[in-house]
Order: structure tokens, then sequence, then C-alpha cells
């Protein structure tokens, strides 16, 4: 199971990374996989401001459709446009393909797992 130790994640199986004051949010490898192949990755509201666990966005695969939450509180201030036309981006290489960008209400990113933690979560989901 490919967990990259550089970001934390959520019970919800998103990973967020801080970035130069902005977290970047993305859904793990084993959420990719259970998904299966997406066909769509969107409905995410620039300008928002979402409390953490909130309903961010949704994907989309030919399997199942699930809702991406914010793993943070913080305003979306952006999405990755490549995504609309390009869903499959997040199967081939879901820790390089951020979906949304939140600017974090807390610098930290409290109550997020490490890779450990959440390795424990994936391998029971």
């Amino acid at each position: 199971m490919n967990l990259p130790t550089d970001r934390q994640y959520a019970p919800t199986h998103e990973w967020a990374l801080l970035e130069d004051g902005l977290v970047l949010v993305g859904i793990s490898d084993p959420a990719q996989e259970a998904l299966g192949d997406l066909v769509f990755v969107g409905d995410v509201a620039v300008g928002a401001h979402l409390a953490q666990g909130a309903v961010a966005g949704v994907v989309e695969s030919v399997k199942a459709a699930s809702d991406i939450h914010a793993p943070v509180a913080g305003e979306v201030v952006g999405f990755n446009e490549t995504l609309a036309a390009n869903p499959e981006q997040v199967n081939e290489s879901p820790y390089e393909t951020w979906i949304f960008k939140l600017k974090p209400s807390e610098p930290a990113l409290q109550g997020l797992l490490d890779a450990a933690a959440y390795r424990v979560i994936a391998e029971t989901s």
C-alpha cells in the first residue's frame, strides 16, 4: 500500500499536504483503487468556506460516486481544472494529483492521521 509520509490523512480517505501556507487535497491510493476508474471529479466550489469534514466535492467512477471531504477547515481557493477533462489522473498518480486547495483556518493540520495510523484504517475499510 502506497502511503507517503510527507502528508496527513483523513479517516474519509483524503490526503492533505501543507505547501506554502495552503493545503493541497487529494484522495489516497487505497481510495482510488477501491473506486476504480474515475470518470468525473468536481462539484468543488471555489470560495466556499468549509468546516473540517464538510463535503467539498465529488468523485465518480464506473463503480460508485463518493464525496470528497475537507480534511481541515478553511476556504477553497483552487480546483485542479485539468481533472475536468482528465479525471483518470487521480487513478494514475493519486499523490501527485491534488483535487482542490484550501486556505486553512488554522496553521496546522490538526486532527489528521499520519501514514501509519491511516494504514490501519485503510486496511480495514
